[in-house]
């Protein structure tokens, strides 16, 4: 008796579960975005006799189910909970956790993608370019290049720039792996910070022939830092403090961002409040955009040919030009750029990092 009661109360309970589950699925209002992993959530599909008969309702509906499942974000934070504190995992979502440092895993070697991203610079410098420009390249290590070869699987950076300095050929080289380490960077991000490469900024100038200052005022920006990493661990990271740095001269400087035809600040308060906190310096991912700094009088423009970590860096670098131009090609196809673009005369650099380059097809 007593073991059919014991039953009937966890049918009874389960079934209550499921039906206040269901119920809350149907009367949820759906959420828009997910700030914790910073991606757009499916919703509810339209629903017609096409899509039914096609098969696309049913695969658009499992998507928004998947999304707005309640509680979603809960669960998945207790599934990494289980795979860090009770599975005693070290990687978590691609993800490699070092003491507090959280590091993506970088493997394998991608060659073709290596040669992709050589041959658009080629192209670049064959098409727009000419003798007078003075033509550098240099490759930001991703955090993994810190690491140990017997403390986690890595690529092999050794093959990695020697097959790029193969590729690229003939422009000048210059290396910024010495001054930098783990710690330059922020915990929860792939990102540099930017108040600890002011002695990267000075060398990529030095091997330029400028000048880059060195005095700056450190400030500490009013907003929690939350890397990009930080979604993928639900809740196992801690916001982490975020500075810029600036002096007078620096806030002279005009930023003209000719995506949005629009003026903006070198940092923007209220993107470091947004889901990507690292958009603050220069308004994040922009096609094409300068500096102009009126302080310069020595006649030099720099055109830089960019992924995200140039946002940071950039800023720093425009203490030597009258003019810094800052170009995306994973946004603007590198087939228009004479539209848009005078590089007569011009200085030009190609930096980026490592993780790019290993995924060029971003470039176009």
């Amino acid at each position: 008796m007593f073991e059919k009661t014991k039953n009937m109360l966890i049918l009874v309970l389960l079934g209550g579960f499921v039906c206040v589950l269901s119920l809350t699925c149907i009367l949820k209002k759906p959420q828009a975005i997910s700030y914790s992993e910073r991606r757009k959530l499916a919703q509810f599909p339209q629903m017609n006799i096409e899509d039914m008969q096609s098969g696309k309702f049913t695969q658009e509906f499992e998507r928004y189910a998947s999304d707005q499942f309640p509680l979603r974000d809960t669960f998945l934070q207790l599934n990494v909970y289980y795979a860090k504190d009770i599975l005693q995992k070290k990687d978590i979502n691609q993800l490699y956790i070092r003491l507090k440092d959280v590091i993506a895993m970088e493997y394998p070697l991608h060659k073709a993608s290596l040669q992709h991203a050589a041959k658009l610079w080629k192209s670049i410098q064959q098409t727009y370019l000419a003798e007078a420009n003075h033509v550098y390249y240099s490759i930001i290590p991703d955090k993994s290049y810190f690491l140990s070869d017997e403390e986690y699987l890595k690529l092999d950076y050794a093959a990695f720039f020697e097959e790029m300095h193969r590729q690229v050929g003939d422009m000048t080289y210059i290396d910024i792996l010495p001054y930098l380490q783990l710690t330059d960077y922020y915990r929860s991000d792939p990102h540099w910070r930017q108040e600890k490469i002011i002695d990267v900024a000075q060398v990529l100038g030095e091997h330029m022939g400028v000048s880059i200052a060195g005095d700056y005022t450190i400030e500490k920006v009013d907003a929690p830092f939350y890397g990009s990493y930080y979604a993928r661990s639900f809740g196992m990271l801690k916001a982490e403090d975020m500075y810029y740095v600036t002096n007078d001269a620096m806030q002279q400087y005009r930023v003209y961002d000719y995506q949005n035809q629009r003026e903006i600040p070198i940092y923007d308060p209220t993107k470091a409040k947004g889901k990507d906190p690292y958009e603050f310096y220069l308004s994040g991912p922009l096609s094409y955009l300068t500096i102009e700094n009126p302080n310069a009088q020595n006649g030099r423009e720099l055109v830089v040919f960019r992924d995200s970590f140039a946002s940071s860096i950039a800023p720093l670098l425009a203490s030597g030009y009258q003019k810094v131009s800052l170009l995306d090609i994973r946004y603007l196809p590198s087939s228009m750029l004479g539209s848009y673009v005078d590089f007569s005369d011009k200085d030009v650099l190609f930096l980026y990092s490592t993780s790019v380059l290993n995924h060029s097809e971003t470039l176009k």
